[in-house]
């Protein structure tokens, strides 16, 4: 009895021993292959989740980008040198300046032939100038940091950014670093050069492995159709159109669905992208709120309209740019360009469709289906005579109240609307009616 407690307890032991030895390490690899912008910024967080969550051994990163926007290149730096599993970069084309710190942060960096990492100068967008030296200096102090993190030759870093660091035989004052695959593999800027992420797994020993690329989800696919300038524009008209034909025809309440909808899926994915900030959201309400004052409350058109125009049409240019409040050296003019495209295009459509579109709609057998269109003519027995079948004309009373020239007269203790040809009369006066006309008697003032 006592041998047998003995072998299970040894089975006991062994086994999850055994279970890991069977279980093959996940290596889990994602992509940055466009422009660092916050919606790559919102990619990489999601991808660095999923590692997380299915507890991959490994991550590898796929990098083949000309840069992007400094800022989501920090996030995702910090979110790179936060995680706690090794994460290693193939860059099999370029990593150019954003691309450049990203492949920095990695734990390793390995290279395609003909591949290249470096030239991190920041450029204003559009332009393409060098950015103001503040700009220089925080990314040179990024790269430092980075490089000294990962043991790797900070003085180099600081020249992938600054053109006036010359370093003995790596580069001249007058130009920034970029390497080549083989000068980055000569000054520790690259571990090896490789040809596939097969290549890097059997150098680092992971020869039987569990290979899982990541893939955004079926949402975030539908976020990434919606932040299309064109699509932007388009919900912008439906909004607009929304508002108008449920004003034109109140109660209905599909065209006001439609625009809350519309305006929900404007919103929510600039948002999660982090380009709508909580203060451009609330200027977009306040200046619809505005309009609506000036529409339904104040008299005329005056101030309110004109500012809550400019705070509407504003906060969604703003809505749709990666600006740092009123900052835009950082935004590429192209951005600005084509959110300004994309809000005008879509006024413009509004207004169109409300004046093509509306005469239309009231025409339409959806339209006649819920609206009332029958004329209820006299001719067919509709009347607005209250006084119908009374035989009032020709009776006198008393001025109930003052007609200047309407007001109240009462015959035979009954009390009637009434008004005057045109005289004032005073209370107590004696009428005589003359004509019913509607609900309303005509009268004038008896005198003695």
């Amino acid at each position: 009895m006592k041998k047998l407690m003995i072998v299970f307890s040894m089975l006991w032991t062994l086994g999850p021993l055994m279970s890991y030895g069977q279980t093959k390490p996940k290596v889990m690899v994602m992509e940055i292959k466009a422009e660092i912008d916050p919606r790559m910024s919102r990619y990489v967080n999601l991808a660095l989740d999923n590692a997380e969550k299915i507890e991959a051994d490994y991550v590898i990163v796929e990098m083949d980008t000309y840069g992007g926007v400094l800022t989501d290149s920090k996030d995702i730096v910090d979110r790179i040198l936060d995680l706690k599993v090794p994460i290693w970069v193939f860059i099999n084309k370029d990593a150019a300046s954003a691309g450049a710190l990203i492949s920095i942060a990695c734990d390793s960096i390995y290279m395609a032939s003909g591949a290249t990492i470096g030239a991190a100068t920041v450029v204003q967008g559009g332009t393409g100038e060098a950015a103001p030296d503040k700009y220089q200096s925080y990314m040179r102090s990024i790269m430092r940091s980075t490089a000294e993190h990962n043991g790797r030759d900070p003085r180099i870093a600081e020249g992938m950014v600054d053109e006036r660091i010359a370093i003995d035989g790596i580069t001249t004052e007058g130009s920034v670093i970029t390497f080549t695959t083989k000068e980055a593999l000569k000054y520790g800027y690259c571990e090896a050069q490789v040809s596939s992420i097969d290549d890097i797994l059997q150098r680092n020993g992971v020869p039987d492995y569990e290979l899982i690329r990541f893939e955004i989800s079926s949402v975030e696919k539908v976020i990434a159709f919606f932040l299309n300038p064109f699509i932007s524009g388009i919900l912008i008209l439906v909004i607009l159109g929304g508002l108008y034909f449920e004003l034109q025809t109140p109660g209905v309440g599909f065209p006001i669905l439609a625009s809350i909808t519309a305006l929900i899926l404007y919103l929510v994915p600039y948002y999660l992208n982090g380009l709508a900030q909580n203060w451009e959201i609330i200027a977009l309400f306040v200046g619809i709120i505005l309009i609506l004052l000036e529409v339904f409350v104040i008299p005329g058109f005056g101030v309110a309209g004109i500012a809550g125009i400019a705070m509407t049409v504003g906060s969604m240019v703003l809505i749709m740019v990666n600006n740092d409040f009123f900052n835009f050296e950082m935004v590429p003019v192209n951005d600005l360009i084509i959110a300004s495209l994309a809000i005008f295009g879509g006024l413009t459509g509004g207004v169109v469709l409300l004046f093509v579109g509306g005469v239309r709609l009231s025409h339409s057998s959806f339209f006649k289906r819920i609206s009332l269109t029958d004329t209820q003519a006299q001719s067919e027995g509709y009347t607005s005579n209250f006084n119908t079948g009374m035989d009032l004309v020709g009776k006198t009373g008393t001025a109930y109240t003052v007609l200047r020239p309407s007001g109240k007269i009462m015959i035979e203790g009954q009390i009637y609307d009434a008004f005057s040809r045109g005289d004032y009369i005073e209370k107590g006066d004696m009428v005589k009616v003359l004509e019913i006309e509607g609900s309303t008697l005509r009268v004038r003032k008896v005198t003695a």
